[in-house]
């Protein structure tokens, strides 16, 4: 099944208690779009970047399957950045920097050919934009899935709440399902979140895994206890990457295969953390990715 992405591609520049890197490849749909490559090959992209986005970048996104016709470059503006240093436990990040640039004004342009997508993804950006998206299709997708964070929440919390009764799944971490719903228990936030529109939720829970609701329904999935974790940007991403393109490769919406897209999602956040940026998940292979997903099996599995 087709599946499109809209969010940023973009600079960033990362400080970890493992090193620092300068500028490298990053944001929101590119994580997305490398990550559900190895599900389902029918992966388009919406997206914006400056003049100063390297080819070879974009040769990256080509190579792994993701159609960049949706790729607007604005030779004369300069791409997004974000710099950021995370703290010793590497739960927490202090922004260091942040230049809108080409995103301070995207106009998402969905070509011909991605119209009748069946599966969407609408990365992290102002609600407005991802409003802005949905009327821009000749037919509403399939399965439409949402990220948002706690930024929209203080800015545009009208915004957010226009654009939920569109969507089929909202992802958001156990802080921003507090502050969306009002409610402190993640389970009475769920209801609540869900009550707005959205009939799936996904609470990320970072290193303690991640909650998926659906009506009286709930599976949580453990994160892989990792030796090392190196660099978290990105993971959350890459988890909704896997996700949405495992749905999208099986094309089954029952919350069976769900609980499956949720442990294929957490697989592949928990290589994006082994190295910086997106490098750890370049060079995937699908035994890796088998024997990753064996580990979650392993680690939940009991019998009573």
């Amino acid at each position: 099944m087709s599946l499109l992405t809209v969010g940023s591609v973009a600079f960033d520049a990362l400080e970890t208690p493992f090193g620092k890197t300068d500028k490298i490849i990053g944001g929101a749909a590119t994580y997305i779009t490398l990550s559900a490559s190895y599900f389902t090959k029918q992966n388009n992209l919406v997206a914006v970047v400056g003049g100063d986005f390297p080819q070879e970048m974009i040769d990256v996104l080509v190579s792994h399957g993701v159609n960049t016709a949706g790729l607007e470059i604005r030779k004369d503006e300069k791409t997004f950045f974000w710099s950021g240093k995370y703290h010793e436990n590497m739960n927490s990040r202090d922004t260091l920097e942040v230049q809108l640039n080409v995103m301070e004004n995207f106009d998402p342009k969905i070509p011909a050919e991605y119209q009748n997508c069946q599966f969407l993804m609408l990365g992290n950006t102002a609600p407005a934009i991802q409003n802005m998206v949905l009327d821009r299709l000749d037919s509403r997708p399939q399965f439409v899935m949402l990220d948002t964070m706690n930024f929209w929440m203080d800015i545009a919390m009208d915004d957010l709440k226009a654009v939920l009764p569109k969507v089929d799944c909202l992802t958001v971490n156990d802080e921003e399902a507090r502050q969306l719903s009002g409610d402190y228990s993640l389970r009475k936030a769920a209801k609540t979140i869900m009550a707005m529109g959205p009939k799936t939720l996904i609470i990320k829970k970072g290193e303690h895994g991640a909650l998926l609701f659906q009506g009286n329904e709930i599976f949580f999935c453990p994160a892989l206890p990792l030796e090392e974790v190196f660099d978290p940007t990105g993971a959350g991403d890459t988890f909704a990457g896997g996700f949405i393109g495992h749905l999208a490769a099986t094309n089954d919406l029952s919350f069976q295969n769900m609980k499956r897209a949720i442990v294929y999602g957490s697989a592949m956040a928990s290589f994006c953390v082994e190295k910086f940026g997106c490098e750890r998940i370049l060079d995937l292979t699908q035994v890796e990715i088998n024997d990753r997903v064996q580990e979650f099996v392993k680690l939940a599995h009991f019998a009573v």
